[in-house]
């Protein structure tokens, strides 16, 4: 064997199967996050089995939600095919978009390309152009191998704002913009969204959230006029908040996670009210009552927390967001006891020090978390093995054999979902820690 042949098979031994990974593709990212805002019609330029495979891949597998009336079979597609990738796909796409406006009522028309067009070179901007001069329609270059549903949805906010968003006329005191959640990929992106607004709201702040509001199209326009920009994650959509100072000049504050939980909830509202000038006494008030409202009812459920499962170990497979939202919510005001946590989410290497960071730091037990970065299913499952957590926190792939295979009661919270219909479901907030509560004790108390 040649030196040349030697190191060809070395290369190729590194290169193994992915089983069962934690999200989908750029394309089915920014599609997600289409149908997520109501009034936005995605217009795919892609083969026919982009579509529909994330129909099942993103999003029954966001909590078995369907698209809407533009998602799923209802998704405008050029369904390329051969002749495409010989003589291109220009004329096909140019076709679609103009039925596509013509017979699908939309406020906004997003253009996403998949693999193909890329690969072929088709010139999608120029066909684009033309429409704008009747519809708002951005374009969103979405091909597969740009990278995973996480990337679309940074791509899908960077085409709005380099396609549509003018800069305002003026600012709109204590208004923000909410950014990093991620719609089906975060299968409580619904309720997520819907909490943060109500709570804001609370302290007289307005809240842009897109996500699943009727006037989603209209706030994603008055993105340039809010105060600042809020991002709930310790990576996603930071890109988006930085290209919106650099055009707008918008500062921006970040968090780790959608709160969960009366401290972590606490720490946000104190947080956003003095960026915005928001009077503490008006802060402190809703924090006090909703405190006060939340502990009082997790005392209703302390005799089946305490004397049946005190202090257990947990574990957590999920994206950074839930992550560390649920991880800090259970061992800081449950008194868990974690184990290990697997994120899932692929999170770039820049970012992976501070996301171990808020998983071991702060939290008010001598108990560190093992943590570990791993979208693999098989080597999650391995990972899991031999240990003593009595609780699983993961996705429906972990689900069926997690009592089996691990001795654990799981829970599932995490993409993919499978298992469960997810409409407003939510743990975030002051509220959302008491569903939380309720699903993890549920899963052992009873029949008496």
């Amino acid at each position: 064997m040649s030196s040349a042949e030697a190191e060809q098979n070395a290369d190729y031994s590194e290169w193994r199967a992915l089983e069962a990974p934690r999200f989908s593709c750029a394309l089915g990212g920014a599609l997600g996050t289409a149908l997520g805002i109501y009034g936005s019609v995605p217009i795919l330029h892609s083969g026919a089995g982009c579509g529909i495979g994330q129909l099942f891949g993103q999003l029954y597998a966001g909590g078995q939600n369907a698209g809407g009336p533009q998602g799923g079979t209802s998704t405008p597609c050029s369904s390329l095919v051969e002749h495409h990738v010989v003589f291109g796909g220009e004329e096909k796409l140019k076709d679609l978009i103009s039925a596509s406006t013509e017979l699908m009522e939309g406020d906004l028309y997003a253009v996403i390309t998949g693999c193909v067009p890329s690969l072929i070179g088709d010139d999608v901007s120029a066909v684009v152009r033309p429409f704008k001069e009747e519809k708002d329609i951005i374009y969103v270059k979405t091909s597969g191998f740009t990278g995973n549903s996480y990337e679309g949805y940074e791509l899908f906010f960077e085409a709005v704002i380099n396609d549509l968003l003018k800069p305002a006329e003026k600012i709109k005191p204590k208004t923000v913009n909410i950014f990093g959640i991620v719609p089906y990929q975060h299968v409580f992106w619904k309720g997520d969204a819907k909490v943060i607004k109500d709570l804001l709201a609370r302290i007289g702040v307005t809240a842009n959230v897109f996500l699943a509001e009727f006037d989603g199209t209209d706030q994603l326009r008055n993105i340039p006029s809010a105060e600042y920009n809020i991002v709930l994650s310790t990576w996603n959509g930071h890109r988006v908040a930085s290209l919106l100072k650099e055009k707008f000049n918008t500062p921006y504050l970040t968090f780790p996670s959608v709160p969960i939980g009366p401290k972590q909830t606490a720490e946000f509202l104190r947080s956003v009210g003095k960026a915005l000038n928001v009077s503490e006494s008006v802060v402190e008030k809703v924090i006090e009552s909703e405190e006060r409202r939340v502990y009082r009812f997790i005392e209703y459920g302390g005799d089946a927390h305490m004397l049946v499962r005190p202090h257990p170990f947990f574990a957590v497979v999920a994206d950074s967001g839930i992550a560390i939202g649920i991880t800090r919510f259970l061992v800081n005001e449950l008194g868990y006891l974690p184990d290990v946590v697997q994120i899932s989410d692929e999170p770039p290497e820049e970012v992976r020090a501070e996301i171990i960071k808020h998983l071991t730091e702060g939290l008010e037990t001598p108990v560190k978390p093992d943590v570990i970065f791993e979208t693999d299913s098989y080597l999650v499952r391995q990972n899991l093995k031999n240990r003593p957590f009595m609780f699983l926190y993961a996705s429906s792939l972990e689900a069926p054999t997690a009592l089996q295979e691990y001795g654990a009661l799981p829970i599932t919270v995490s993409f993919p979902t499978m298992n469960r219909l997810i409409l407003n479901r939510t743990y975030a907030g002051f509220d959302g820690a008491l569903t939380l509560f309720e699903e993890t004790i549920s899963t052992f108390v009873g029949p008496l």
